[in-house]
């Protein structure tokens, strides 16, 4: 199967999303899970032809020499590929639940930035070389500008110009100097095993090169490159999906994994050390995000924090530079995918079924949607990596590759931030089940939300609906979230746990890689 088709698919739906438009919106959105069904049927496909040996590829379009745009499919893209198709298909049937639950303006607009965005993804995916990661790169951060913006308010344009201006500064204004500076030493950007960069050529200056690709790719939310993460916030719930789980953060941790294992190759980059003094961002980044996370009481706020921490993992994986570092780091690509979006559509589904943001109200909540919350102790756990949700395989073979590499205080950053996770996630679900729901009188005196900067954005009707709920009827009117919407909370919780029983498929296909 040739990997161009993963890239067309998600651009064929846009002329029947728009055709179908807001007045037939049920065959909209079935023109979209159909399409996603298709994209994960030809991911599928080359996932079945790399596991057989065969090699997937597509045309190239050349530039100039050692120039251009192409098409492959190896272990980490093809990983990468199957994850974001399949939970595209998730995220839509959600978003039925939660636009309409939350009467959403302008949702055709969104489908349809929804669809370029994960072409762009598929693109990343497959690249064949740094250019064609690079064109995916930037067309991700603009395809995903009017998602973040989709309110319309000043804080969503607000929060936009940070998303745009953090992740377009650093790509244009540091990882395009680093690929200028790659093809100027080498004369080409392809991606082979073992790398193309050569240590003595580059000399004292491979650490710059590399430390141009870890702060660069802005995606990756590395400290202090992380700011336009929780600016987005500000977004609807499915868009905070797409950026946290299926699309925008992914995208960046896995280009820092296929640039290290591609253009640097593991065993120049422990030949060289030239991590080891980087590897302190990424490991800062993880205790620092998470200490953060605790003072947060908007829920959404809390899990931005917490995928910024968790993100560093896979960064830290790939500095580590070990093959099994690496192999845990496309696991946990995985693995924080599904628990961190069951968090992101649980917290949606509080917002629209009960209109809470703040942890603090959220006492009780547990007796009155008992499947949302539960999801949400399922993806805490996976967070947290501890059994049975598949979390704690990827940061168990993160460590060991810590060993393997001769960094043994990473253990402990690992452990501390254990603890961490468990302090700001887990009181969550312990307040949902065993405190007492809030009276009539308590419900007068509710805590105030965090800024609306960093919370879910409501709009008019849902504001209005709000209003028209009495506070004095407390949590007796609060129900579980829309079926769609529940759905995909059951099927997104219920993989993290499947995914603990079943981890080897996915080992085994990463295992595949080509170091050498």
């Amino acid at each position: 199967m040739n990997p161009i088709w993963a890239v067309i698919l998600p651009l064929l739906v846009i002329p029947f999303i728009q055709f179908f438009g807001e007045k037939r919106n049920n065959l909209r959105e079935a023109s979209i899970i159909v399409t996603g069904l298709l994209l994960f049927l030809v991911n599928e496909s080359i996932y079945q032809a790399v596991i057989n040996g065969e090699l997937a590829v597509s045309g190239e379009f050349v530039m100039m020499p050692g120039l251009s745009l192409a098409l492959s499919a190896e272990p980490l893209g093809v990983l990468f590929g199957l994850l974001a198709s399949s939970l595209w298909v998730i995220t839509t049937v959600y978003s039925i639940g939660y636009m309409r639950g939350h009467n959403e303006q302008h949702q055709t607009r969104f489908y349809t930035c929804f669809a370029i965005a994960l072409s762009a993804v598929m693109a990343a995916a497959y690249a064949d070389n740094l250019l064609t990661l690079f064109v995916a790169y930037e067309m991700l951060s603009l395809s995903t500008f009017p998602l973040v913006t989709h309110a319309g308010t000043d804080a969503a344009r607000k929060a936009g110009r940070v998303y745009l201006g953090i992740l377009l500064g650093g790509s244009i204004g540091l990882f395009l100097p680093a690929m200028v500076w790659v093809y100027a030493m080498t004369g080409t950007l392809d991606f082979v095993p073992g790398g193309i960069v050569n240590a003595e050529q580059f000399g004292p200056g491979l650490w710059v090169l590399l430390a141009l690709f870890v702060f660069g790719i802005g995606k990756a939310a590395v400290m202090p490159f992380h700011r336009w993460l929780p600016a987005a916030m500000v977004a609807p719930t499915p868009v905070s999906a797409l950026l946290h789980a299926v699309a925008v953060v992914k995208t960046g941790v896995f280009s820092l994994l296929k640039i290290v294992t591609y253009i640097f190759g593991v065993d120049t980059m422990l030949a060289t050390g030239i991590s080891e003094w980087l590897i302190v961002f990424p490991a800062a980044t993880i205790l620092i995000a998470s200490i953060i996370a605790f003072s947060k009481t908007n829920l959404k706020a809390r899990l931005a924090y917490s995928t910024i921490s968790q993100l560093s993992y896979i960064v830290l994986a790939a500095l580590l530079a070990s093959s099994t570092a690496i192999v845990g780091g496309g696991l946990h690509i995985l693995t924080h995918a599904f628990a961190k979006i069951t968090l992101f559509f649980c917290a949606g589904a509080i917002m629209v079924a009960a209109h809470k943001k703040d942890i603090r109200e959220l006492d009780g909540i547990g007796r009155q949607m008992p499947i949302t919350m539960l999801a949400f102790f399922i993806g805490s756990l996976g967070i947290i990596g501890l059994p049975p949700v598949a979390g704690v395989w990827s940061k168990v073979m993160i460590a060991q590759g810590s060993l393997q590499s001769g960094e043994v205080w990473i253990l402990a950053v690992l452990m501390l931030s254990t603890l961490l996770n468990i302090g700001y996630l887990l009181p969550i679900s312990i307040r949902a089940f065993y405190f007492a729901p809030p009276n009539a009188a308590d419900s007068e005196h509710a805590p105030k939300s965090e800024p609306a900067a960093e919370s879910e954005h409501t709009s008019d009707a849902a504001q209005q609906a709000d209003s028209a709920t009495p506070a004095t009827a407390g949590h007796s009117v609060i129900q579980e979230a829309p079926a769609a919407s529940l759905w995909a909370i059951v099927m997104t919780a219920t993989l993290s746990v499947l995914l603990f029983f079943y981890p080897q498929p996915v080992i085994e296909l990463l295992e595949m890689i080509q170091w050498r």
